[in-house]
């Protein structure tokens, strides 16, 4: 048996399995199995109040988790999936309140990392999967980063080498009468605009990712200029990428690293106020809170 078989039989029997996506590497459980859900926040710490966000391996399998699969839900899968923007649709009655947090909808992902797809395919179900951390901290990039987060908190990490896109999705929900960007990613509002026009941004219950302070290392983040006293480093165009997506590939993975150096702060010069770097932005804005 593979190590994938291993981990869907697992998953398949209500158990807690960490498994690599494009974005972080996500704490997946059988998203229609509530017990099995439930030890998500357990594990996590995590709040009930806070949805999931549920991985499928189709667009097929994704509107049968929907009551109303809209239009622009389907124009943005079908352009971006798979990968890193979760569409937030009316729920089916099939999934479980406690997925969603009590709320009428449900937010659905198909993943671009290969191993998320054939575990998704081979477990044959769909998979409730927030990020492989404890609740505010900093989201795993690579299966140590897991290991040293959760430790027996999980019962298998599936290692699927470091993460390419770096930070969590884009998530917009297409449940209303105007489409809105609810936490920004590395998908753009600028593209996702081109594909169905115009969209609304703004923070909303409906997605996870909006406790003030989250994706926060141990070590105290500043926004702008370096303390004068203590030890610590800083981060901005000289020693980071100024390419958005470069930067957000390596953010988290350079955080774990700088949290390992028992540092007084981690001092960080913000990016452009541009579509791009939204994504960015708002980590690093919830990490210094």
């Amino acid at each position: 048996m593979s190590e994938t078989e291993q981990a869907a039989e697992l998953l398949r029997n209500g158990r807690l399995v960490a498994f690599p996506t494009e974005t972080v590497y996500g704490l997946g459980a059988n998203a229609l199995d509530p017990e099995a859900v439930a030890r998500i926040f357990e594990a996590k710490g995590r709040p009930l109040t806070i949805p999931l966000i549920v991985h499928v391996p189709s667009i097929e399998l994704a509107r049968g988790l929907a009551s109303v699969w809209p239009e622009k839900a389907q124009a943005l899968a079908e352009h971006f999936w798979p990968g890193p923007l979760t569409i937030i649709v009316p729920k089916a009655a099939n999934v479980p309140d406690l997925v969603t947090a009590g709320l009428p909808s449900v937010g659905l992902r198909m993943p671009a990392h290969p191993l998320a797809l054939e575990l998704l395919t081979v477990a044959g179900i769909p998979l409730a999967a927030p990020s492989a951390n404890r609740f505010t901290q900093l989201s795993p990039t690579t299966a140590e980063h897991v290991r040293e987060g959760l430790g027996d908190r999980v019962d298998m990490i599936l290692d699927g080498g470091p993460c390419q896109v770096g930070i969590e999705s884009t998530v917009i929900s297409v449940a209303g009468e105007t489409p809105r960007i609810l936490r920004p990613g590395l998908i753009s509002q600028t593209e996702i605009e081109a594909v169905i026009g115009p969209v609304e941004t703004g923070a909303g219950a409906e997605s996870p990712g909006q406790h003030p302070k989250h994706y926060s290392p141990r070590t105290p983040v500043i926004l702008g200029a370096s303390p004068e006293v203590g030890k610590g480093v800083r981060l901005d165009a000289t020693n980071m990428p100024t390419d958005p997506a470069d930067y957000a590939e390596c953010l988290y993975r350079t955080l774990h690293g700088l949290d390992r150096e028992n540092l007084d702060w981690i001092a960080i010069e913000m990016p452009p106020d541009t579509p791009a770097w939204a994504g960015v932005r708002d980590r690093l804005t919830r990490a210094a809170r």
